[in-house]
């Protein structure tokens, strides 16, 4: 992938929605909620405060997170769709 986060946002893959329910029924893919957790791909640099010092980021490439359900931006990127979301929009490491 190609593309690099800027200062505190944070690059995401959604993990697949759920395809059954706890009692065994098939969910039909109209009825599919939008997907809350996703896999950290790229990770921006940090932000940096108001003195110019750079602000480490907490989350790492790999980490498996839950997010806003209406947070970030989609983007497509060779055939492959991603969520760019601020590291503030992040809930939870799973």
């Amino acid at each position: 992938m190609n593309v690099r986060p800027m200062e505190d946002r944070v690059i995401l893959k959604a993990m697949d929605a759920q395809e059954k329910t706890s009692g065994g029924i098939y969910i039909p893919d109209n009825a599919k909620e939008k997907p809350q957790k996703g896999e950290v791909v790229a990770v921006g640099p940090g932000k940096t405060n108001d003195k110019g010092q750079r602000i480490e980021m907490t989350l790492k490439k790999g980490d498996k997170v839950l997010y806003g359900k209406y947070a970030g931006t989609e983007v497509t990127v060779d055939g492959v769709e991603y969520l760019i979301v601020r590291e503030s929009d992040v809930l939870a490491v799973i």
